[in-house]
């Protein structure tokens, strides 16, 4: 809902899960993808296999940050025919549908700017779409957009990476709403087989300049990262490992698979369908 309201689905999300002693769960997936009228199913049994939140990665032809995994996932879901035009339409299908949770667009900023940053910031939220998190949009550049962000009651979530400096961090938690977004690598997204040593630090650079939550992503494939993370931030963004569970998913029991995913990885029982 609107950035800052009373009816906050990020601060709801966050503030359940933390009063549940766990981080928030975030799985991501390019919209569109494996079919084009997939998204539906998988973020409804995502839900149901107890997400936090969902992140749509809106396909983009050159995402800089993403590793081999969602590339490929992005070249099918735009040979899919994903728009933005669609991703909204399937927001709005889902919220019809009572499904409760923060919903997230993470891309890039140049197919917004084709579609006009303030009529896309106006439709997201109509689409029931509660945050942004623009990879190649810095805060020393979206004044302008931040404005019509916040207008349309839209939460801009902004990354930081253990290279950041303390003046970055500074400058992100200033600009920040919503919860920040933690990269654990100076990389690519894709999955790794262990956290890195200095992710604690960043937190605690972070955790000193902001009260919002912080979560991390970039690398989180197993319950045992969740278990980690949840032990210094508040919550985790599962990527690349989500996407490739869904590839390796049969069609015909995708949803089953997706849900057993979500519980292992979030090593919890399943939340009830459409939670808030």
């Amino acid at each position: 809902m609107s950035a800052g309201s009373g009816d906050d689905r990020i601060a709801r999300a966050f503030s359940r899960a933390r009063s549940e002693g766990r981080p928030a769960l975030i799985p991501f997936l390019p919209v569109c993808w494996p079919e084009p009228d997939a998204t539906q199913e998988i973020v409804r049994a995502a839900v149901e296999g107890g997400a936090d939140a969902v992140e749509f990665g809106f396909p983009f032809s050159d995402p800089l940050a993403d590793g081999v995994t969602n590339q490929r996932a992005y070249e099918e879901a735009i040979a899919n025919g994903a728009t933005i035009e669609r991703l909204l339409a399937i927001s709005r299908d889902l919220r019809a549908g009572d499904v409760r949770v923060p919903f997230l667009i993470m891309g890039y900023f140049n197919p917004l700017l084709a579609y006009g940053a303030g009529r896309f910031v106006r439709d997201a939220a109509e689409a029931g779409i509660d945050g942004l998190i623009l990879v190649d949009l810095p805060p020393e550049e979206d004044e302008d957009f931040r404005s019509l962000a916040r207008e349309a009651g839209l939460h801009l979530v902004y990354l930081l990476a253990p290279t950041s400096t303390d003046e970055r961090i500074a400058r992100v938690a200033e600009a920040a709403s919503g919860f920040i977004y933690c990269v654990s690598v100076a990389g690519v997204t894709g999955p790794r087989a262990e956290l890195p040593p200095a992710l604690p630090d960043l937190i605690g650079r972070v955790r000193a300049r902001t009260h919002l939550p912080l979560a991390v992503g970039f690398g989180i494939s197993a319950a045992r990262h969740v278990r980690e993370v949840g032990r210094i931030a508040d919550g985790a963004i599962v990527g690349s490992a989500f996407v490739e569970a869904i590839r390796e998913a049969p069609r015909e029991s995708r949803a089953e698979q997706v849900r057993e995913f979500v519980r292992g990885i979030a090593g919890r029982e399943p939340a009830a369908s459409g939670a808030d």
